[in-house]
């Protein structure tokens, strides 16, 4: 039996490293395991789509913290380690077996380990030149592809789609965006951000077609050579790139007994069904944190904002303090141009308020239900998302009515309700 070894977080990805480093600044003083099944070291992954794509930072850019961080901290970073089975005891401790042989005992147990992308089940799928896009070594191919690459198709009109397809089109690759839905980003901003979102990309000169319904992937030679449509069509492709989605990774979490659907369930401390198991990021299915959400509501949320802050929470649970993540999630997407940040969650509104300045390539869209704000989306408006945000995040208010002007700030017309009260 392997020395027990404190603390072993599975997964090495923003939320696996936010909890490691959130648990040394709280004072947490056992060891800690940092274990990643990628021969990289710990490295940020939103920038993989854009800029690093682009050239534009280099891979040191990338990495989290130096190897003198994680070595003057006591935190042991493992790489290249997939764990296939782990034995857990009642208490939490327990021995994590890899598929290299290696055993690693631990008294607790975090799970960090993240989502991997929805493959397609068609015809060609398997063709050299066709790939998909979320870790260090799917970008590196990606990146030594591109150079002999004239035409490429992206499947899936989702932030990496788009993404990608404003990278690669900056470098000057003829792109065709294929969405099966009738509208880009469906699941995660409304109809009037999809439409203007449509409209730049289309301008830019991206071909986007919706509501595309994918055949086959057809083959030149021994490699991709097109993306067949329903209609017969044939787009063109020396490359065609994969962005429909993501499914949580939950088999370890399955194999030891734990809660799961659509994610490990946690609570709103981390802590998945057994007490003790905390679970993090992409992976974990959650109470929604949104002050006043509805009694029972859930949300998998994958982006880095959360990983960060929920992290916080689990590390405040393994050190024994119960802190529930109640907060605002926000996003941001970059997009050639475009930088589009997105402030709490629009589901349920019942109208929408769109701030536009066409001239300096603003545009915000407020959505509410009834008199409050539930959320933004906001284009190149940085001052709109801070305020709505802020807002958000401190029970303020952001009237309707107030906000109609785009030229007028939302700062300036931003409330505190107990005023309002008090002013009738």
């Amino acid at each position: 039996m392997p020395a027990t070894h404190g603390l072993l977080v599975v997964g090495s990805s923003q939320a696996g490293v936010s909890l490691a480093t959130s648990l040394r600044a709280l004072g947490y003083d056992e060891p800690i395991t940092l274990l990643g099944d990628e021969n990289h070291r710990p490295y940020q992954r939103p920038a993989l789509s854009k800029e690093w794509l682009q050239g534009e930072i280099t891979n040191e850019s990338l990495m989290f913290r130096t190897q003198d961080y994680w070595d003057e901290h006591r935190i042991e970073v493992v790489k290249n380690e997939r764990i296939i089975r782990i034995n857990k005891r009642d208490d939490g401790s327990g021995v994590a077996h890899a598929l290299s042989g290696r055993e690693l005992a631990f008294d607790r147990l975090a799970l960090a380990v993240g989502a991997r992308p929805r493959r397609l089940l068609l015809e060609g799928v398997d063709l050299p030149g066709v790939l998909y896009l979320r870790n260090a070594d799917d970008a590196l191919e990606l990146k030594a592809r591109v150079p002999a690459v004239r035409d490429v198709v992206i499947i899936g009109g989702g932030f990496i789609g788009i993404e990608a397809a404003a990278s690669l089109h900056k470098m000057g690759r003829t792109v065709t965006l294929l969405e099966a839905a009738p509208r880009l980003v469906a699941r995660a901003v409304g109809e009037q951000t999809s439409a203007y979102l449509l409209e730049h990309h289309r301008s830019a000169g991206i071909e986007v077609v919706l509501g595309a319904d994918v055949r086959r992937i057809v083959a030149h030679g021994d490699r991709v050579g097109g993306v067949e449509l329903g209609d017969g069509r044939v787009v063109p492709a020396d490359l065609v790139l994969v962005g429909v989605g993501v499914i949580p990774n939950t088999e370890l979490a399955e194999s030891i007994g734990l809660e799961c659907d659509n994610g490990i369930r946690v609570d709103s401390s981390a802590l998945a069904s057994d007490g003790v198991t905390v679970a993090v990021g992409d992976c974990a299915n959650q109470p929604n944190p949104i002050p006043g959400a509805p009694e029972g509501d859930r949300v998998r949320f994958e982006s880095v904002n959360n990983a960060i802050e929920q992290a916080k929470v689990a590390a405040y649970a393994i050190t024994g303090r119960r802190e529930e993540y109640a907060g605002i999630p926000w996003f941001w997407s970059n997009q050639g141009d475009i930088k589009l940040q997105i402030a709490g969650l629009s589901t349920g509104h019942d109208r929408t308020l769109v701030r536009a300045d066409p001239e300096r390539g603003k545009h915000s869209v407020l959505y509410y239900r009834g008199d409050r704000l539930l959320a933004a989306d906001c284009i190149n408006h940085p001052l709109d998302f801070m305020a709505v945000r802020n807002a958000l995040s401190k029970g303020l208010v952001i009237g309707y009515d107030d906000a109609v002007d785009p030229a007028v700030p939302l700062k300036s017309v931003t409330v505190d309700p107990a005023a309002l009260v008090a002013a009738e």
